[in-house]
């Protein structure tokens, strides 16, 4: 039997003829929408010759095409409007910061099914460049706190359920930390679809609730990091917007001045300074409003790197010493997330500001203070390493190679793009000593540590 002719797309056709767009236009535009919700796209007039002819689009350009025809016609349109099928999600799942409590329980359920599911176009998701300062905005100005935020499902739950994915979630941080987020994000995202999905469904009173959607909160914001980890940036936005959102149904402003932290440090990391030191503003605010200093301090921490990033060393140094100030009103009292965050964390921060202002001196003195830290985080180690051997390379390379060694025993063992990424870091700068024996064989040595994880 031969294979079902195409029909060709009236609809589509009509509306084209209607908007009086030409298919190059309308390619353009589809392609930006994309880009706007984090979706590489490569369309042209040919495509949309062929949707045209009767061709269906992969999920999610229907609903790409159909937001870009709403704006031109002037009216709403879904896909079955321009003669395609409908998925079930859009390209933007996770990208919004919901406002009613039962969108947030559906749009963050509905992220972790479609992650379990393996749709493409969560794995294939870049950075989008406005979702961060949209869902920042949103959690300033939502009024609070949040109410009710109780269950009416079959099924009733109480503490120990709670307790569960709280122990839990102190198993996968702690193995994040030892061997990286992409040995740990898909049993966190799979035990979040399974186990956790059916407890928010659930029946439950209101102070079980917060509990509930705080924890849960943890867990989801533990799920971003692991895919900030990978380099899945993407993917780490619409965890972390959607953390953000179920911290705010918990009432946690602390928790939620941490996942806002979480977003700045990615912000500087994939180049977006700006937006780095405005959700660190946003972060410092929240943070004051649930009276931690610790983690205030920690707020202008990531304000400075933000600074440092765009080499304003004036604006760096005041929120460094805004860091200091804060950690020093800190009484100890802090809530178990936070437990990372003593002097030694602080000490890399502050390297990593003065390496990026070209400081080596005085990065490779507080690299070396930010070594005195706590067993257990493995990465964390290797960070602080390879920062350590970066400020090094320049001045004492055979030092640096003695360093950047270490680290490599330690990356060795981990799964994470960002270390190999902070490795490479090291290999480059090491390139004007590139003759040196040593300092050869442990370019070469970052190389074939790269290539294996690929």
């Amino acid at each position: 039997m031969g294979r079902k002719p195409k029909v060709p797309n009236r609809q589509l056709t009509e509306l084209l003829e209607e908007t009086r767009i030409s298919r190059k236009g309308l390619a353009r535009r589809v392609v930006e929408r994309g880009h706007s919700v984090g979706v590489e796209l490569f369309y042209d007039h040919t495509s949309v010759g062929r949707w045209l002819a009767g061709e269906q689009p992969n999920t999610p350009v229907p609903e790409l095409i159909a937001e870009v025809l709403t704006e031109l016609v002037g009216r709403p349109l879904v896909p079955s409007d321009c003669g395609m099928s409908r998925s079930q999600e859009s390209a933007d799942l996770g990208l919004e910061f919901p406002l009613s409590l039962a969108e947030a329980t559906a749009a963050a359920t509905a992220l972790w099914r479609s992650d379990v599911e393996r749709r493409r176009f969560l794995k294939g998701s870049s950075y989008a460049v406005a979702v961060y300062p949209a869902a920042s905005m949103r959690w300033l100005t939502m009024p609070g706190p949040e109410h009710p935020v109780s269950g009416r499902g079959c099924r009733r739950i109480g503490q120990s359920e709670v307790a569960a994915v709280r122990t839990m979630t102190a198993a996968f941080q702690d193995l994040d930390n030892r061997v990286g987020g992409g040995k740990v994000r898909s049993t966190i995202v799979h035990y979040l679809h399974s186990s956790v999905t059916p407890l928010l469904h659930a029946s439950y009173t209101e102070p079980i609730g917060r509990q509930l959607f705080a924890v849960t909160a943890e867990l989801t914001k533990l799920a971003g990091w692991a895919a900030y980890d990978l380099e899945e940036h993407g993917l780490a936005q619409r965890y972390l917007i959607q953390a953000l959102r179920m911290s705010r149904a918990a009432g946690d402003a602390g928790l939620g001045a941490e996942i806002l932290a979480a977003m700045s440090h990615q912000a500087t990391y994939v180049g977006r300074a700006g937006d780095a030191i405005d959700l660190a503003r946003a972060a410092q605010i929240t943070a004051r409003t649930a009276g931690l200093p610790a983690l205030e301090s920690e707020c202008h921490l990531v304000e400075a790197h933000g600074h440092a990033a765009r080499t304003d060393g004036s604006s760096c140094a005041a929120s460094l010493n805004a860091a200091e100030r804060a950690f020093g009103r800190a009484d100890g009292a802090q809530p178990p997330w936070l437990d990372y965050f003593d002097h030694a964390y602080m000490s890399a921060k502050t390297a990593h500001c003065f390496r990026d202002l070209g400081d080596n001196a005085r990065a490779a003195h507080f690299a070396e203070q930010s070594l005195k830290m706590s067993d257990g985080y493995t990465r964390g180690r290797a960070f602080n390493l390879c920062l350590l051997a970066s400020a090094l390379a320049d001045g004492n390379p055979h030092e640096a190679v003695r360093v950047g060694a270490e680290a490599l025993e330690l990356v060795d063992g981990l799964q994470s793009q960002r270390t190999l990424a902070y490795l490479r870091e090291v290999r480059s700068r090491l390139v004007a000593h590139a003759a040196l024996p040593d300092v050869a064989e442990f370019r070469q040595q970052v190389i074939m540590i790269a290539r294996r994880a690929d």
